[in-house]
């Protein structure tokens, strides 16, 4: 019952959000590590195959919450936006530039406004349960 309560908010897509945004700013920051490092490949995770995949599960989970009963259990397993975090592998590219610090700064300065962001309407979404549940009791 409380992954079903879960599942019908946006944090499981605010989750994979933020761990986009983790796993991509760690790259980010050993892009600025490297910049001076001879033959080092600035490598990113591209945004937009993200976006991509998520506006994919997203219609996906609607689909299927339109699709079957109230009862079926199989939400769980088939769940299309957990299953993201798993693919970000495949988001990975090389840039074939030796890449500049300017262009490097303003990525991670996104990156982290996006995360943040996410962070912030995570806890809004956590509050908004948490009134629910002690007006309740």
């Amino acid at each position: 019952m409380i992954n079903q309560l879960f599942e019908s908010t946006t944090i499981p897509v605010l989750e994979q959000v933020v761990n986009f945004a983790q796993t991509r700013h760690s790259l980010l920051a050993g892009n600025l590590a490297n910049l001076d490092t001879p033959g080092y490949k600035v490598r990113d995770l591209s945004p937009q195959a993200f976006e991509s995949k998520l506006k994919q599960a997203i219609s996906h989970r609607h689909e299927s919450a339109t699709n079957r009963s109230l009862g079926d259990i199989t939400q769980a397993v088939n769940n299309p936006i957990g299953q993201i975090s798993g693919e970000l592998e495949t988001f990975l590219y090389h840039d074939e530039s030796s890449g500049n610090l300017e262009t490097q700064i303003a990525a991670v300065s996104k990156n982290q406004l996006q995360h943040n962001l996410a962070l912030s309407i995570m806890t809004s979404q956590f509050r908004l349960l948490q009134t629910a549940i002690s007006e309740r009791v």
